[in-house]
Protein backbone atom coordinates (compact mmCIF):
# COMPACT_ATOMS: atom_id res chain seq x y z
CA UNK A 1 0.00 0.00 0.00
CA UNK A 2 1.38 3.47 -1.15
CA UNK A 3 2.19 6.02 1.86
CA UNK A 4 1.77 10.07 1.64
CA UNK A 5 2.75 12.57 4.34
CA UNK A 6 -0.02 13.36 6.54
CA UNK A 7 1.64 15.83 9.16
CA UNK A 8 4.68 18.48 8.82
CA UNK A 9 5.12 18.16 12.42
CA UNK A 10 6.29 15.43 15.22
CA UNK A 11 3.95 13.53 17.17
CA UNK A 12 4.05 11.02 20.05
CA UNK A 13 3.53 7.24 19.90
CA UNK A 14 1.40 7.41 22.19
CA UNK A 15 -1.02 10.39 20.42
CA UNK A 16 -0.60 7.96 17.08
CA UNK A 17 -2.22 5.36 18.95
CA UNK A 18 -5.00 7.04 20.08
CA UNK A 19 -5.33 8.45 16.81
CA UNK A 20 -5.65 4.68 14.76
CA UNK A 21 -8.40 3.83 16.93
CA UNK A 22 -10.63 6.74 16.07
CA UNK A 23 -9.16 7.11 11.92
CA UNK A 24 -10.80 5.98 9.06
CA UNK A 25 -7.82 5.65 6.92
CA UNK A 26 -4.62 3.63 8.60
CA UNK A 27 -1.21 5.71 9.12
CA UNK A 28 2.05 4.24 10.00
CA UNK A 29 4.49 5.86 12.16
CA UNK A 30 8.11 6.36 11.47
CA UNK A 31 9.80 8.16 14.55
CA UNK A 32 6.99 10.89 15.00
CA UNK A 33 6.37 11.10 11.22
CA UNK A 34 2.59 9.63 10.28
CA UNK A 35 1.87 8.60 6.98
CA UNK A 36 -1.19 7.83 5.15
CA UNK A 37 -1.71 4.31 3.82
CA UNK A 38 -3.84 3.88 0.08
CA UNK A 39 -5.97 0.83 -0.63
CA UNK A 40 -5.16 -2.27 -1.83
CA UNK A 41 -5.61 -3.78 -5.36
CA UNK A 42 -7.57 -6.75 -5.55
CA UNK A 43 -5.02 -9.52 -6.18
CA UNK A 44 -2.99 -7.97 -3.28
CA UNK A 45 -6.04 -8.94 -0.99
CA UNK A 46 -6.95 -12.14 -2.66
CA UNK A 47 -3.01 -12.92 -2.08
CA UNK A 48 -2.83 -12.11 1.34
CA UNK A 49 -6.17 -13.67 2.13
CA UNK A 50 -5.15 -17.21 0.74
CA UNK A 51 -2.05 -16.79 2.81
CA UNK A 52 -4.07 -15.93 5.90
CA UNK A 53 -6.09 -18.72 5.25
CA UNK A 54 -3.09 -21.61 4.83
CA UNK A 55 -1.29 -20.59 7.77
CA UNK A 56 -4.94 -20.06 10.30
CA UNK A 57 -5.62 -23.73 9.35
CA UNK A 58 -1.68 -24.67 9.87
CA UNK A 59 -1.79 -23.14 13.26
CA UNK A 60 -5.40 -23.72 14.34
CA UNK A 61 -5.03 -25.18 18.25
CA UNK A 62 -1.35 -24.07 18.21
CA UNK A 63 -0.13 -20.88 20.95
CA UNK A 64 0.61 -18.81 17.52
CA UNK A 65 -2.03 -16.27 16.28
CA UNK A 66 -2.35 -14.84 12.69
CA UNK A 67 -3.58 -11.33 11.72
CA UNK A 68 -4.31 -9.73 8.92
CA UNK A 69 -3.61 -5.83 7.40
CA UNK A 70 -5.39 -4.20 10.34
CA UNK A 71 -2.80 -5.39 12.98
CA UNK A 72 0.43 -3.12 13.36
CA UNK A 73 3.94 -4.26 14.64
CA UNK A 74 5.98 -1.77 16.80
CA UNK A 75 10.19 -1.48 16.58
CA UNK A 76 11.29 0.38 18.91
CA UNK A 77 15.02 0.91 19.61
CA UNK A 78 17.09 3.79 21.39
CA UNK A 79 17.34 5.60 18.32
CA UNK A 80 14.19 4.22 16.23
CA UNK A 81 9.94 4.25 16.94
CA UNK A 82 7.94 2.66 14.70
CA UNK A 83 4.30 1.40 13.73
CA UNK A 84 3.86 -0.51 10.38
CA UNK A 85 0.78 -2.44 9.26
CA UNK A 86 2.09 -5.76 7.25
CA UNK A 87 0.13 -7.40 5.29
CA UNK A 88 0.23 -10.43 7.34
CA UNK A 89 1.90 -11.24 11.56
CA UNK A 90 2.39 -14.07 12.98
CA UNK A 91 3.13 -14.31 16.98
CA UNK A 92 3.23 -16.79 19.05
CA UNK A 93 4.58 -15.17 21.89
CA UNK A 94 1.95 -15.28 24.58
CA UNK A 95 3.07 -12.18 26.34
CA UNK A 96 2.61 -10.33 22.94
CA UNK A 97 -0.75 -9.51 23.73
CA UNK A 98 -1.07 -5.86 23.06
CA UNK A 99 -5.21 -4.79 21.49
CA UNK A 100 -3.95 -2.83 18.61
CA UNK A 101 -0.66 -3.82 17.91
CA UNK A 102 2.37 -6.68 18.63
CA UNK A 103 6.19 -6.45 19.62
CA UNK A 104 7.25 -9.99 19.23
CA UNK A 105 6.15 -11.59 15.62
CA UNK A 106 7.66 -14.53 14.68
CA UNK A 107 6.51 -13.94 11.00
CA UNK A 108 5.93 -11.46 9.30
CA UNK A 109 4.67 -11.18 5.21
CA UNK A 110 4.41 -7.95 2.75
CA UNK A 111 2.48 -8.01 -0.70
CA UNK A 112 4.25 -6.08 -2.73
CA UNK A 113 3.69 -3.67 -4.90
CA UNK A 114 4.85 -0.89 -7.27
CA UNK A 115 4.89 1.80 -4.60
CA UNK A 116 5.83 -0.30 -1.82
CA UNK A 117 8.30 -2.39 -2.91
CA UNK A 118 11.39 -0.22 -2.39
CA UNK A 119 10.58 0.36 0.87
CA UNK A 120 9.32 -3.40 1.67
CA UNK A 121 12.88 -4.46 0.67
CA UNK A 122 14.46 -1.46 2.47
CA UNK A 123 13.63 0.25 5.39
CA UNK A 124 10.97 -1.93 6.64
CA UNK A 125 13.50 -4.89 6.44
CA UNK A 126 15.68 -3.37 7.70
CA UNK A 127 13.41 -2.38 10.58
CA UNK A 128 12.28 -5.69 10.94
CA UNK A 129 14.97 -7.23 11.33
CA UNK A 130 15.65 -5.37 14.49
CA UNK A 131 12.99 -7.73 16.66
CA UNK A 132 14.02 -10.21 18.09
CA UNK A 133 11.03 -12.21 17.74
CA UNK A 134 11.35 -12.36 14.07
CA UNK A 135 12.19 -15.27 12.23
CA UNK A 136 10.93 -15.14 8.45
CA UNK A 137 9.93 -12.45 6.61
CA UNK A 138 8.06 -13.04 3.13
CA UNK A 139 7.94 -10.55 0.35
CA UNK A 140 5.48 -11.74 -2.14
CA UNK A 141 5.16 -10.72 -5.65
CA UNK A 142 1.75 -9.46 -7.25
CA UNK A 143 2.46 -9.97 -10.73
CA UNK A 144 4.71 -12.86 -11.03
CA UNK A 145 5.10 -16.38 -9.03
CA UNK A 146 7.59 -15.60 -6.95
CA UNK A 147 8.13 -15.43 -2.97
CA UNK A 148 11.08 -14.44 -1.42
CA UNK A 149 11.91 -16.23 2.11
CA UNK A 150 14.34 -14.39 4.41
CA UNK A 151 15.45 -15.97 7.62
CA UNK A 152 17.35 -15.21 10.56
CA UNK A 153 18.53 -18.83 10.50
CA UNK A 154 20.50 -17.75 6.88
CA UNK A 155 21.69 -14.60 7.85
CA UNK A 156 18.39 -13.12 6.07
CA UNK A 157 19.57 -14.27 2.54
CA UNK A 158 16.97 -14.86 0.13
CA UNK A 159 15.31 -18.23 -0.48
CA UNK A 160 13.14 -17.65 -3.77
CA UNK A 161 10.13 -20.06 -4.17
CA UNK A 162 8.13 -20.18 -7.18
CA UNK A 163 6.96 -23.53 -6.54
CA UNK A 164 6.81 -24.18 -2.92
CA UNK A 165 7.80 -22.10 0.02
CA UNK A 166 9.22 -23.34 3.53
CA UNK A 167 8.79 -21.45 6.85
CA UNK A 168 10.96 -23.13 9.48
CA UNK A 169 9.84 -20.83 12.26
CA UNK A 170 5.98 -22.45 11.65
CA UNK A 171 7.33 -25.92 9.95
CA UNK A 172 5.02 -25.26 7.51
CA UNK A 173 5.64 -25.91 3.48
CA UNK A 174 3.22 -23.51 1.49
CA UNK A 175 2.62 -24.60 -2.48
CA UNK A 176 2.46 -21.33 -4.84
CA UNK A 177 -0.68 -23.15 -6.46
CA UNK A 178 -2.52 -22.34 -3.23
CA UNK A 179 -1.17 -19.01 -2.27
CA UNK A 180 -2.02 -17.88 -6.30
CA UNK A 181 -4.78 -19.75 -6.61
CA UNK A 182 -7.43 -17.08 -8.28
CA UNK A 183 -4.82 -14.74 -9.64
CA UNK A 184 -4.17 -14.78 -13.26
CA UNK A 185 -2.17 -12.61 -15.97
CA UNK A 186 1.14 -13.35 -13.81
CA UNK A 187 5.04 -12.78 -15.26
CA UNK A 188 6.76 -15.12 -15.59
CA UNK A 189 9.22 -15.72 -12.27
CA UNK A 190 12.75 -13.59 -12.38
CA UNK A 191 15.22 -16.29 -13.24
CA UNK A 192 17.75 -15.89 -10.33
Amino acid sequence: MAISALSPGLIHPEDYLIGEQHSFIKHEYINGAVYAMAGASETHNLLAGNIFFHLFRHLRGSPCKVFMSDMKVQIKTASTECFYYPDIVVSCDATDNHEYYKVNPLVIVEVLSESTSRTDRGEKFYNYQRLDSLQEYLLVEQNRRQIEVYARANQWQAVIGTEVVTLRALNLTLSLDDIYERISNLESPVKV
